[in-house]
């Protein structure tokens, strides 16, 4: 499974993501809007942006989430966006370009009507540490501060690698004590939390107020991964509900919380044009 921090890495033209409050693509009594993370579709993205696009609206969404420009300009992104009936509240930004280049990136989700930043993934060597989760935590207040005054929202999207065991739980639980709840959210990513070592239903309990998205995607049954995780084969991305997460539980955490704004749907998976229209159908029959 290809990395986001190798795909960041190959994306120089920025980040960005146009935001509007679209019609729901609903699973049965989720009231939240179910989109999907462009990032399962980056092969196809870098061929062809609008055709992808178009794509992606005939599988019935209506909002994405945005993970870079694929070599376009933000300008050829939103318009391809618009032509395909889609919207985008919030955009995948690397750390890098938010600590060398923030007034760019804001710039640029402004330009796209952008309302929210995600940051997804943490730069580290080796083994995820303590000052890492410090340091993080540190830049995000920040960033979040600062994105608050251009009018943006700011959240941080786990991977796995977070969930390192301490003595006060996990590298997670320290980097989270450090980050300001009032201007700091999170993006839950289920695979990774429950690749990390953690179940994804309690981390979000844990979260009250601050889980702001979640990445909807499946474990195939039977893999078993190291604690804190952050890579995976590329076959253990499987169709919604035929993996080993709770599905019914981790939902109604997140209902609970009362801060979701979206669900995306990602799948990292060989055959994503395969298995996201069975992922939909999937969320159409929960009752949660």
């Amino acid at each position: 499974m290809t990395s986001r921090r190798e795909f960041l890495g190959t994306m120089a033209a920025g980040f960005g993501a146009a935001a509007l409050r679209p019609e729901r693509a609903d699973a049965a009594s989720l009231d939240v809007a179910i989109g999907l993370q462009l990032y399962s579709l980056r092969v196809a993205m870098n061929q062809d942006v609008p055709g992808t696009l178009a794509k992606v609206r005939a599988m019935g969404f209506r909002e994405v989430e945005g993970a870079g420009t694929w070599g376009k300009t933000a300008a050829e992104v939103r318009a391809a966006m618009d032509k395909a009936g889609l919207v985008c509240r919030a955009a995948h930004t690397g750390l890098e370009r938010l600590r060398d280049d923030r007034a760019g990136a804001f710039a640029e989700a402004k330009a796209f009507g952008a309302s929210w930043v995600v940051c997804p993934w943490i730069p580290h060597e080796g083994d995820f540490k303590k000052d890492d989760a410090l340091k993080a935590a540190e830049m995000f207040n920040g960033v979040a501060k600062a994105a608050q005054a251009e009018g943006l929202k700011f959240a941080y999207h786990c991977h796995g690698y977070e969930f390192v065991p301490t003595a006060d739980g996990t590298l997670w639980d320290t980097f989270v004590a450090a980050t300001d709840p009032k201007l700091v959210s999170f993006e839950i990513d289920v695979f990774w939390a429950k690749a990390g070592g953690v179940d994804p239903a309690q981390l979000i309990a844990k979260l009250p107020g601050r889980v702001a998205f979640l990445h909807l995607k499946d474990m195939r049954k039977g893999l078993s991964l190291p604690p804190a995780s952050s890579k995976a084969p590329e076959d253990s991305n499987v169709v919604l509900g035929t993996g080993q997460v709770d599905w019914p539980a981790v939902l109604k955490a997140a209902g609970k919380g009362g801060a979701s704004v979206a669900y995306y749907i990602e799948d990292e998976s060989p055959d994503p044009f395969g298995q996201i229209p069975q992922s939909m159908a999937y969320l159409k029959t929960l009752k949660v």
